[in-house]
């Protein structure tokens, strides 16, 4: 195997690749990057059998072939070298990788012990906007927990509408949802209502792949029970979730009595300042809805106590509610949207904050019980 490649591009993919590999790899072909130089392009693999990730790039093939390579050594070389082109050199399983005054050199491991990714792409569900697809995943996907011992509270489901699709995340104690409805360009042939739980950390790693595309592509296998994002040059490999998703419906409330405006942006801040005194008193704030504002307040017997009012249009009762304050800060963390609404029916239930004029967002929190 032997070619040419600009040390700039190169790097670039690196960066994508390295989201899949292990931390600690207990098989040492998984802390390694396959590498295939194949007609004009390379291709690059990496895989922790939970994701994988495969991406290509142009480069100059003088001899076509595949070898594996160790991956975080590989990647830090590549960062320090000069952006200038690259000759990578493959023989009797000595990788040898030269610039105009470097020459290095690594030992290599068989091609075929890497695991294969995939067998085949399978069924194309959907093709979606990108960056619509990025911004509704993003509202959505925090909520799931990281907790892999509870399965299906680590995925995201995914339902097929009518008009488009619809995203589900849970941890138990709060539960994020959005329709994503689809435009006259974006495609799907599945019939509606199939639904699966995608793994979230799949979710969240498209949402950080800095790939500069127009169309995400969706496909599933049903033989081999995968889940495949396609975005241009690269593909994000992910196994669906074969766990029965929480009855989510039942918990969302049908009514509220107290509605209240919110501005995104004052409420982060507010929630923010707070977050440093709750951090002593297990992390909770409270939230004292009034006729033209909320007061949010954070109180520490050991350190003192912080309030910050927020203007507000309040319609329907006068009310009192406290929550976690992380999940107060990525909620609001996690939305574009400058305004919103924020609905509760008394302290023991659960709040839920919507986007104001817009049905497709939800976040449901559960309140902590204070004393009083």
């Amino acid at each position: 195997m032997k070619f040419v490649v600009s040390q700039d591009l190169l790097q670039k993919k690196l960066l994508i690749v390295q989201k899949a590999l292990s931390a600690k790899a207990q098989l040492p072909i998984l802390a390694t990057i396959l590498i295939e130089a194949k007609e004009k392009n390379l291709i690059l693999n990496t895989t922790d059998l939970e994701i994988g990730i495969q991406t290509q790039l142009a480069a100059s093939i003088e001899k076509e072939g595949k070898t594996t390579i160790p991956a975080r050594t590989f990647i830090e070389l590549i960062s320090s070298l000069p952006n200038e082109e690259i000759i990578i050199e493959e023989e009797n399983g000595v990788l040898q990788i030269q610039s105009k005054k470097t020459k290095s050199s690594f030992q290599t491991m068989s091609a075929d012990d890497f695991p294969k990714l995939y067998e085949e792409k399978g069924e194309r569900v959907a093709t979606v906007s990108a960056q619509e697809m990025k911004e509704d995943i993003q509202s959505v996907v925090f909520a799931a927990t990281h907790d892999t011992q509870r399965p299906a509270l680590s995925g995201v489901l995914v339902k097929r509408e009518e008009n488009g699709f619809l995203f589900v995340a849970t941890d138990g104690y709060r539960l994020s949802l959005r329709h994503h409805t689809a435009t006259s360009k974006e495609q799907s042939t599945v019939a509606v209502g199939l639904s699966w739980v995608i793994p979230a950390r799949v979710f969240r790693e498209i949402t950080s792949l800095k790939e500069d595309v127009e169309e995400v592509g969706m496909y599933l296998s049903s033989a081999t029970n995968q889940v495949i994002f396609e975005l241009s040059e690269t593909l994000l490999i992910g196994r669906t979730i074969e766990a029965e998703f929480p009855n989510y419906e039942k918990i969302i409330p049908s009514d509220f009595s107290t509605r209240a405006f919110i501005d995104r942006e004052e409420m982060l801040k507010a929630v923010k300042l707070c977050a440093i005194f709750a951090r002593e008193s297990a992390n909770i704030i409270n939230l004292s809805l009034r006729k033209d504002k909320i007061i949010v307040s954070s109180q520490s017997p050991s350190v003192g106590e912080n309030s910050v009012e927020v203007e507000s249009e309040l319609s329907g009762e006068e009310n009192e509610i406290a929550f976690n304050a992380r999940y107060l800060l990525e909620v609001l963390s996690n939305l574009e949207e400058k305004e919103l609404w924020f609905e509760m029916t008394g302290p023991l239930n659960p709040g839920v904050f919507k986007i104001k004029d817009n049905l497709s967002f939800l976040h449901l929190i559960m309140p902590i019980r204070v004393q009083q």
